[in-house]
C-alpha cells in the first residue's frame, strides 16, 4: 500500500503528519514485534528494549558521521577517536550486533530470573546503559551528554518500510520454525518443555539475543528518523510505550503488534492533536478544558478502556495470513457468485 501511494499519490506522503506517522510506526513495528518474540512467544518478561535501542542508535550514528563533520560534532573531545565511516546498511547491522552482544552478556546471569525479577533486572540494565553513555569518560566515543548529529537520515518513506518488512519477515520465519515451537513450549510450560528435551537456558538466551538484535536495528532507524541522538531520550517511558503497543495488539500476535504500532503512533502523533488547541471552536462554541498536552490525557483514557474491555488485545493470538485472506475473499465472493449461478 505504501509503495502504491508513493508511486501514484505523492501529495499524501508529502503531508508532514502522514510522513511522521508512517516512518515512526514502521520503526515501532519492528521493536514491538521483537519485544513480542520475548514476552509473547517465549514468556519472558523483559523491559530492556530502550537500552538495546540506545546501543543500536549510537552504533549507527557513530559509524555514519562523515569524517569531515566529526570535528564539529565531537568539538569537546578533539573529533573523537573513531575516524572512519561505513555504509548505512552495515551500520544498522552493526547496531543490531552490538545490542545482541550485550544481550548475550546480560542474559547469562539475568535469564536465571523469572517474572517480575527479570523485568526489574532488564529495566535496570537499560537505565545503567543510558547513564554510562552520558558519562564524559566515554566522550571520545559517545560524545558524552552531547548530541550526535550530521549522520544520514531517511531519503524516502519507503526505506523504513523495506527494513521493517525484512526484519518482521525474519522474525515470523523464526516463530514458525522448530525454534519458534520450542519458544512457545517454554512459554506454555517450562517443566513439560524441559521434559521433552528442550534446553531452557539455550532457547531463552537465543530468543533474548535475537529480540535484542532487532531492537538495535530499530534504534538505528530511530536515529535516522530523529536526525539527532542523545542518550537522555531512551528513558524507561519508551519501553513502557512499546510494552503498551504489544498488549494492545495482543501478546503473541505479530499482526496485532504491527496494527497497534500504527494505531498508537497515529493517535498520539496525529489524530488527537486537535485536543491540544485551547482555542478550538465548534460552531461558535468554545470547547472547554483543551490545552497543550490534553491529548495525552484523552489518549490515556482510551488506552485504559481498551485494556479493560479488550484484555486479549486487538488480535489476541491470531494472525493475518495469505491463506486466511484468500479464504476470506473466496467465502465472501466466490461462494456468493456460485450460489447466484445455481439459483438461476
Amino acid at each position: 500500500a505504501i509503495v502504491l501511494i508513493t508511486l501514484f499519490d505523492r501529495d499524501v506522503i508529502g503531508n508532514a503528519y502522514v510522513k511522521r506517522v508512517l516512518n515512526l510506526a514502521a520503526i515501532y513495528a519492528i521493536i514491538s514485534v521483537s519485544m513480542n518474540l520475548v514476552n509473547g512467544f517465549t514468556g519472558l518478561f523483559s523491559l530492556g528494549q530502550a537500552g538495546f535501542m540506545l546501543l543500536g542508535a549510537y552504533a549507527y550514528a557513530i559509524l555514519t558521521i562523515p569524517v569531515e563533520s566529526r570535528g564539529s560534532v565531537y568539538q569537546y573531545f578533539d573529533g573523537g577517536i573513531i575516524q572512519f565511516t561505513v555504509p548505512v546498511p552495515v551500520a544498522l547491522a552493526a547496531g543490531g550486533v552490538l545490542a545482541a552482544i550485550f544481550a548475550f552478556l546480560i542474559g547469562l546471569p539475568v535469564l536465571r530470573l523469572k517474572s517480575d525479577y527479570l523485568a526489574i533486572a532488564t529495566l535496570g540494565f537499560a537505565e545503567i546503559i543510558r547513564a554510562v553513555f552520558q558519562w564524559d569518560k566515554l566522550g571520545p566515543i559517545t560524545n558524552g551528554s552531547n548530541l550526535l548529529r550530521n549522520f544520514p537520515s531517511f531519503k524516502s518513506v519507503l526505506y523504513p518500510f523495506v527494513v521493517s518488512g525484512i526484519c518482521i519477515a525474519l522474525i515470523v520465519m523464526l516463530i514458525n520454525s522448530t525454534y519458534g515451537r520450542a519458544f512457545k513450549a517454554i512459554r506454555d510450560d517450562e517443566i513439560a518443555a524441559e521434559a521433552m528435551g528442550i534446553n531452557l537456558a539455550h532457547h531463552k538466551r537465543l530468543a533474548f539475543v535475537i529480540s535484542s538484535f532487532f531492537a538495535g536495528v530499530s534504534g538505528g532507524l530511530l536515529a535516522m528518523y530523529q536526525t539527532t541522538i542523545q542518550a537522555s531520550m531512551f528513558k524507561s517511558a519508551m519501553t513502557y510505550e512499546i510494552l503498551l503497543i504489544v498488549v494492545i495488539g495482543g501478546i503473541g500476535s505479530v499482526t496485532g503488534s504491527c496494527i497497534s504500532s500504527f494505531l498508537f503512533i497515529a493517535c498520539s502523533e496525529w489524530w488527537l492533536r486537535f485536543l491540544d488547541n485551547e482555542n478550538l471552536y465548534i460552531g461558535g462554541f468554545h470547547v472547554p478544558l483543551l490545552r497543550p498536552g490534553f491529548r495525552k490525557v484523552v489518549f490515556a483514557v482510551v488506552i485504559m478502556v481498551m485494556v479493560l474491555f479488550y484484555r486479549q488485545g486487538i488480535m489476541g493470538t491470531k494472525e493475518f495470513s495469505v491463506e486466511g485472506i484468500a479464504n476470506f475473499f473466496r467465502n465472501r465472493f466466490v461462494r456468493k457468485k456460485e450460489g447466484g449461478a445455481s439459483h438461476e
